[in-house]
């Protein structure tokens, strides 16, 4: 006599299988960028579309009921450009335009940081601040909650890069 398998809710296999995703590695000649949380922030998990909304500020809050933060490098930053490109699907002009559109409705854009290494100190330091790195910045203060992978390699000379992640 056979025993019927138990079965998972859909919900709980996607999760798995996002979870899954966003620990395995890049394909052959893509790199990745750590989205990180504080190392002491709950538990919760981002998707892609999720993250897009909290960049465009379009979520202000998080699953956990915290406010969030995001956080970006400065315009110009080769790191920047890939993952707006990724993640929000516009380069810096665009999203200057966007932005500018959304002071008049009262929404200012997110923090500015200078460095990986400041994403990192405030991102660790703040409550519900969330940014992204290259993965050799990630350290025990912070935590990666998504790995995104960049199949339009950052261009320009970056000098916070990987070396696991060369840029041409």
């Amino acid at each position: 006599m056979s025993h019927p398998r138990p079965r998972l809710p859909a919900a709980s296999l996607l999760l798995g299988v996002l979870l899954l995703a966003g620990s395995m590695p890049a394909p052959a000649g893509e790199t990745q960028v750590a989205v990180i949380v504080s190392g002491r922030a709950p538990r919760v998990s981002f998707d892609q579309a999720m993250l897009r909304a909290i960049y465009l500020k379009k979520i202000f809050i998080g699953p956990d009921g915290r406010r969030l933060i995001p956080v970006n490098l400065p315009p110009g930053n080769p790191l920047r450009d890939a993952f707006s490109h990724v993640l929000i699907d516009m380069r810096d002009a665009q999203l200057q335009e966007y932005w500018n559109r959304q002071y008049f409705q009262g929404t200012s854009p997110p923090y500015v940081l200078g460095s990986q290494k400041a994403v990192v100190r405030f991102v660790a330091e703040t409550p519900g601040a969330i940014g992204y790195v290259w993965p050799c910045h990630v350290d025990s203060s912070v935590r990666t909650v998504l790995l995104i992978s960049l199949s339009a390699p950052a261009t320009g000379q970056d000098p916070e890069a990987c070396p696991a992640n060369p840029q041409p």
